[in-house]
C-alpha cells in the first residue's frame, strides 16, 4: 500500500493474528498503551477481526495497517489513521513499534508517510496524535514528524489502573510545506 525507503505498510491480513498478539503481548509496548495486554490469543483475534472490519467498512473510517521492513520483509509493528466524522476532515495518527526497531527513525519515517498519505490521498485538512506527556519517544516521533504540540490534557489516558496526563499534537494541511522531505 505506501513504501518508504525502509519500510513497507499494508493493510492488516488476517494471517498477521500471530505477530499482532506477540506484538500487543510485550509488556515494554504496552507501557503506554491504553489497550492492556491482551488475555489470549481469542483477545486479539477478536481485536483483529474488528481491525479488518473497520478497513473494510463503508464509509471506511479506519486504515488499519502493519509496518514491515521493506528489505526482509519483517514484521515491525502496528499503525493507523482513525478518521474522525467527515465534517472535521481529519484523523488520529497512532502506531506501536516492537522495541527491536526503536531507536532507528523508523517510527518517524513511518508518521510522515502516513501524514502525507493523508494529506495528498485521503485529502484531509488535519492529523492528530496523542501520547501520555511521559512517552518522550512518542513525543520526539511526533515533532520530528512535523507535528506541533497543541494541548495537555490532564489524567485523560486509562493505563493499568490509573489516569495519565496525555499530550496533544496535530499537524495541518497548510503546515506540510515542502512535501519532499516525506
Amino acid at each position: 500500500m505506501l513504501t518508504t525507503p525502509r519500510l513497507h505498510i499494508r493493510e492488516l491480513l488476517p494471517t498477521d493474528l500471530e505477530k499482532m498478539h506477540a506484538l500487543n503481548s510485550i509488556p515494554e509496548v504496552d507501557e503506554y498503551n491504553t489497550l492492556g495486554l491482551p488475555d489470549s490469543i481469542a483477545t486479539t483475534q477478536a481485536l483483529l477481526e474488528n481491525c479488518i472490519m473497520r478497513n473494510v467498512a463503508l464509509p471506511r473510517m479506519a486504515y488499519i495497517l502493519c509496518i514491515e521492513d521493506r528489505q526482509t520483509g519483517a514484521f515491525m509493528g502496528l499503525t493507523g489513521l482513525n478518521l474522525k466524522d467527515a465534517k472535521y476532515n481529519s484523523a488520529e495518527l497512532w502506531y506501536k513499534f516492537d522495541p527491536q526497531y526503536w531507536g532507528k527513525g523508523y517510527a518517524t519515517e513511518m508518521a510522515k508517510c502516513l501524514i502525507h498519505f493523508a494529506f495528498t490521498q485521503l485529502k484531509l485538512h488535519r492529523v492528530e496524535a496523542g501520547c501520555a506527556t511521559a512517552n518522550i519517544a512518542s513525543v520526539r516521533v511526533l515533532e520530528k514528524a512535523g507535528m506541533t504540540r497543541e494541548g495537555h490534557t490532564r489524567k485523560k489516558l486509562p493505563i493499568r489502573g490509573q489516569w495519565v496526563d496525555n499530550y496533544e499534537y496535530a499537524i495541518l494541511e497548510e503546515d506540510m510545506g515542502d512535501t519532499s522531505m516525506l
